[in-house]
């Protein structure tokens, strides 16, 4: 964190700052903020366009937009216009995406733990790829798909990668809940499974090493097993995942998506991996963190002894990344940020939880105050998409800016839309 002013690295592509204002998109965020209330996500949707544009530049056709980290209809369509494939983790994901119209023949299924519903499902519309987890879904498969109801797939594998990142969003070491794992067999016997299946047509293997992964090597280390592993398999794909970094806080640096694809690629070439073998890869933070702001408006100004509290309208309901993961984040003032942040405070929500902290250290102007109107830059992944109603809270609304243009795209929940569930 840093009391100087908010560096403009961390703020979507398209965004300016004024003497009073930031603009995004083209569109004033104090009147977006006025108009629309708050908490309130903002996404550039020209910074979105862009990443989607580079992760279809940087790998072969297939290459997923990883929904989880912000999935709605208009996000899945934006990622289908401009080239991907969506990655779905769930029936439900799966749902929402086939009715934002995204054809079912670009969508590819995960899941660790998938119900027969969720296979059933998958295997009648036609999804592009199911990647398959563990042998119980093996065996559910082989119920399932014949040469009436074809299927093709990836098989996931564990390739022993301990990416350095949170503990909790590693995904690629043998101590996980993924995948089958290459050192013990498990991906071997997979593969002759799957294989034995009439109708089910395996493609090749993906693997996953963890997300917010910082370092390309961790990535290169990944494909160069997983091509030792399958040289003799006659693949069509391999698929390194996703999770690549971004950064969140001054000082933080990431590789772009192109870095990542030209690793993989120069590391595919180095351990002789067959040409014809497409490359693909699942960003999702890398395109959506950066695209979007959160605002918030001041509601509470406490000093006590040991330092100061400054309380917002929202909190761990729409951003819970620094409670799960102890995540960090910058704020600026949306209506002086130019001015240096000299202010130290402790930024919370408004959730009955001591824990409910956005920022522990946040810099702000002097002036920033109750009924200022703050924002927190890099919140365009796993926030809407992990929000909550705890305390009953309702969820954001989201916005879409483009050209001057304000698009609604998910309205702010209501009371009675929480209650609808009530019997």
């Amino acid at each position: 964190m840093s009391a100087e002013p908010i560096v403009a690295s961390l703020l979507p592509d398209t965004a300016e700052i004024t003497s009073n204002d930031v603009i995004v998109g083209g569109v004033s965020l104090r009147g977006l903020a006025g108009s629309y209330g708050t908490p309130l996500f903002v996404y550039d949707e020209e910074t979105l366009r862009a990443r989607c544009r580079e992760a279809a530049g940087a790998f072969d056709d297939g290459v997923a937009f990883a929904s989880k980290s912000f999935l709605c209809g208009a996000m899945a369509r934006l990622a289908f216009e401009e080239g991907l494939c969506i990655d779905v983790a769930t029936g439900g994901e799966l749902d929402l995406v086939l009715r934002s119209g995204v054809p079912a023949g670009r969508i590819i299924m995960h899941g660790n733990n998938k119900s027969a519903d969720e296979l059933e499902r998958a295997i009648a519309v036609g999804v592009h790829r199911l990647v398959v987890d563990n042998f119980e879904e093996i065996a559910l498969l082989s119920t399932l798909v014949n040469h009436s109801s074809p299927l093709d797939c990836l098989v996931r594998v564990t390739p022993g990668v301990e990416a350095h990142t949170h503990e909790f969003v590693r995904t690629g070491q043998e101590d996980t809940k993924f995948g089958f794992s290459v050192a013990t067999g498990d991906a071997r016997q997979a593969i002759h499974e799957l294989r034995a299946i009439p109708g089910l047509t395996l493609r090749g293997v993906h693997a996953h090493i963890g997300s917010q992964v910082f370092e390309l090597i961790g990535f290169v280390e990944s494909l160069t097993i997983l091509a030792k592993f399958i040289a003799e398999d006659g693949f069509d794909e391999l698929c390194v995942g996703g999770g690549l970094g971004v950064a969140y806080v001054a000082g933080e640096s990431a590789p772009s998506i192109h870095e990542w694809g030209d690793a993989i690629r120069v590391a595919a070439l180095e351990v002789g991996l067959d040409s014809n073998v497409r490359l693909l890869a699942e960003p999702g933070r890398a395109i959506v963190a950066q695209a979007a702001v959160t605002l918030y408006e001041v509601g509470a100004v406490k000093p006590v002894a040991q330092r100061t509290y400054m309380a917002v309208d929202g909190g761990m309901s729409d951003n819970p990344r620094p409670v799960l993961y102890g995540s960090g984040y910058e704020a600026f003032d949306v209506g002086d940020a130019l001015a240096p942040r000299p202010q130290n405070v402790r930024l919370v929500g408004k959730h009955c939880e001591s824990g409910d902290v956005l920022i522990d250290e946040a810099w702000l102007p002097a002036s920033t105050g109750v009924r200022s109107i703050i924002a927190t830059p890099v919140t365009g992944a796993y926030g809407y998409s992990m929000a909550s109603n705890y305390n009953r809270v309702p969820r954001p609304a989201v916005l879409f800016v483009r050209d001057g243009v304000t698009r609604e795209v998910l309205r702010r929940e209501t009371f009675d839309d929480m209650a609808r569930l009530e019997v």
